[in-house]
């Protein structure tokens, strides 16, 4: 790892954000337009996926997309994984409304959540929602069970386009980890590190993911865990439940110099290989070189095969993609070896093997009963069975 005496700030040693330029597009006084301007303007209540992406939107999260795309570009995502410029990406950021506000919304719109002005959308295109074609597309499936299509086929039929102005960033429920890619880069380059490994999740952190991390940071210099925090199924395990779990864990048994915990406002959208793509080129975008890709990356029930979202990056070349892909086979405590391994270390059986589904760790917590420390340090353990059980 370098050392702060070998690091020089004015030379930054972080990736380009995809695109080559990080999008800005919170406001600011002096700079964008006045907001006395937006008093006769039409509005536009937001969903709770919509705020998100507003935010991903505006922050550079999801650069380089500067607002909900137009048709050429949602086309071209669905169809070949691509903007219409050939730039990688793999979902398509919409804002979908019904046929009667598509007919009044026009010119800037105030966009609101909770009642509350939230940001503006320049509107430059209104076109037709392709919801079969990016079910089967997107998601692989056009059945209305898969959490992804059900929020597809629930949506308005009519998409609005155009570049988007955030008010200002809502820093949630986490204020202190809640930072814009902007802020996270400059958390890596004060730290000096020249190589930052990103770790998606939307669970607790287990046994089998803190092999994963530690392997990672024998390559590398850090270790951005950015947990999702935005709207998920719901019976995911809780934000805050989760953000407990994460910090005792990171303050037990992680090297506090070389880890950094922060949020990812993100909705969750449950597109299995798909959304792994995009949650790797957003990485780029908060700073990361490496982002670590391991079984069945956001998907959801059996609609992916287990290595689905590590083979989809075959579709791009490294030089493309920017940020270098570490894909691990599935892990967990072999109780004759005595430790994590994965098919690649261990000679044993799978009934050797202890392995718990994300559903039987959340029936075992509601009934109160105990995780195994090969599953998960016994701290993080009692923080989930508080968190089940109100205590």
């Amino acid at each position: 790892m370098p050392t702060m005496t070998d690091f020089n700030p004015s030379v930054s040693v972080l990736p380009a954000p995809l695109g080559g330029t990080l999008v800005r597009r919170v406001w600011q006084p002096g700079r964008d337009f006045d907001p006395a301007e937006l008093l006769d303007r039409p509005t536009l209540a937001l969903s709770e996926r919509a705020l998100a992406d507003l935010e991903m939107l505006a922050t550079g999260a999801y650069s380089p997309l500067a607002g909900f795309v137009g048709e050429a570009d949602y086309l071209s995502i669905i169809e070949r994984l691509r903007l219409a410029d050939g730039t990688p990406w793999s979902l398509p950021i919409t804002l979908p409304v019904s046929a009667e506000d598509a007919a009044r919304l026009s010119g800037r719109v105030v966009l609101t959540h909770a009642g509350v002005p939230v940001g503006t959308l320049d509107v430059t295109e209104r076109y037709p929602a392709r919801k079969a074609l990016e079910a089967r597309e997107v998601y692989r499936t056009e059945d209305a069970a898969h959490p992804g299509v059900a929020a597809l086929y629930a949506q308005g039929d009519v998409n609005l386009a155009g570049p988007v102005t955030l008010f200002e960033v809502p820093r949630g429920a986490f204020p202190a980890q809640h930072r814009t890619p902007a802020e996270v880069r400059e958390v890596i380059e004060a730290r000096g590190w020249r190589s930052t490994v990103a770790f998606q999740t939307r669970n607790p952190i287990h046994r089998a993911h803190e092999y994963l991390h530690k392997v990672a940071l024998e390559l590398v210099d850090g270790l951005l865990l950015h947990p999702l925090v935005g709207q998920t199924k719901g019976d995911d395990v809780p934000a805050d439940v989760r953000m407990e779990a994460y910090e005792t864990l990171l303050g037990h048994y992680y090297p506090a110099e070389r880890t950094l915990l922060s949020v990812y406002p993100a909705a969750m959208r449950y597109a299995g290989p798909r959304e792994a793509i995009v949650h790797a080129l957003s990485r780029q975008n908060y700073g990361a070189t490496h982002f670590i890709v391991g079984r069945d990356h956001a998907g959801v029930g059996s609609y992916y095969g287990t290595y689905d979202a590590q083979e989809i990056f075959s579709a791009f070349t490294a030089e493309e993609l920017g940020i270098r892909i570490l894909k691990f086979e599935h892990t967990f405590y072999c109780r004759s070896c005595h430790q994590m391994v994965s098919p690649r270390t261990c000679p044993h059986d799978s009934g050797h093997h202890l392995v718990l589904s994300g559903t039987r760790v959340r029936e075992k917590l509601r009934a109160g009963e105990a995780l195994p420390p090969e599953f998960t340090r016994p701290q993080v353990a009692e923080v989930l069975r508080r968190g089940y059980q109100g205590a």
